[in-house]
């Protein structure tokens, strides 16, 4: 009796039958185990994008508020429910805001408030960082410490002692009685020496040795290689020195050195009761700056944030 027996071709891994591709068992091992991982990196993909969404939302959602508000009449804006849109445009809030309010003393005042604020507290805040950073003296970090134990001082502790030293010195309702209390260096010593110490030590070194001198060093070589660094704290000083309210609203009496975070409370009436319409489009002219300048230089200012966060 014969049998015809034909041969069975056995796969080869590396080849491919009916267009799919041989596996060995270690890469069907390896694709079974990879196939979890993949779905997990999706769903941490989609929470991801979740998470920025939502965040969006929180920040985009009160800012559309206060734009549409300060075009709103009176009427829509106690309107029940609340309306997203106006029914009936009022851009006569911002007039009544320049008009009421002396908006450009109140804004000079801000700019000059900030503007030397922020040139006392990067000039100080950097050479104070330089000397934390580079110079070699008896108790430097004790006195790191004093310094870092004054940012954990809320403002509002020392508020009662300033105000006493501030008044006996004549300083109410002047300029210097505003800004030498605020002229602190505490945040940008810390910034700025964290940043200092990252730097190659090798630049220094050669910078050292070609005679350069300890400020020439400062100014040729250390702050170049820090601009985004200083770019930061040079907006972050901006910024929080622009929205100071407090201070100001204690020593300022009248609209000669108050600010415009100040300004804006004259637009409540003699009840208090506020005016919501100009009093949105006051704080939009108020951020205005603020964002504009954030906007040309946040590259800076991220960049600056993020050094030394990742190595190489």
């Amino acid at each position: 009796m014969t049998t015809n027996s034909r041969a069975v071709a056995v796969p080869v891994p590396g080849t491919r039958v009916d267009d799919e591709p041989v596996l060995t068992p270690a890469q069907r091992r390896r694709r079974r185990r990879d196939a979890p991982a993949g779905s997990h990196r999706r769903g941490r993909k989609v929470l991801g994008y979740a998470g920025i969404t939502v965040t969006f939302l929180a920040v985009a959602l009160p800012l559309y508020f206060i734009v549409i508000t300060s075009l709103k009449t009176h009427p829509d804006i106690y309107a029940n429910p609340i309306t997203w849109w106006p029914t009936v445009f009022a851009p006569e809030n911002y007039g009544y805001v320049m008009r009421e309010v002396r908006f450009d003393r109140y804004l000079r005042n801000s700019v000059i408030i900030t503007a030397v604020l922020t040139v006392v507290q990067v000039v100080l805040g950097v050479l104070c960082a330089y000397a934390f950073a580079f110079l070699r003296f008896p108790g430097r970090n004790l006195l790191f410490l004093l310094v870092l134990a004054s940012l954990m001082v809320p403002n509002q502790i020392t508020i009662i002692s300033n105000y006493a030293l501030v008044a006996g010195w004549g300083w109410r309702n002047t300029f210097q009685g505003i800004i030498v209390p605020l002229a602190g260096v505490a945040f940008g010593a810390f910034l700025m020496r964290n940043h200092f110490l990252s730097l190659p030590k090798e630049i220094l070194e050669a910078a050292e040795i070609d005679g350069t001198g300890f400020l020439r060093t400062l100014f040729r070589v250390v702050l170049p290689l820090s601009w985004p660094t200083l770019v930061a704290f040079i907006l972050i000083t901006v910024v929080t020195e622009w929205n100071q309210y407090l201070w100001p609203f204690l020593i300022s009496d009248t609209d000669a050195v108050a600010p415009l975070p100040i300004g804006l409370t004259q637009l409540q009436d003699n009840e208090g009761l506020t005016n919501w319409g100009p009093v949105m489009a006051g704080t939009v002219l108020t951020t205005l700056p603020m964002l504009i300048v954030f906007l040309l230089l946040q590259k800076h200012m991220i960049k600056g944030l993020t050094a030394g966060a990742v190595k190489g």
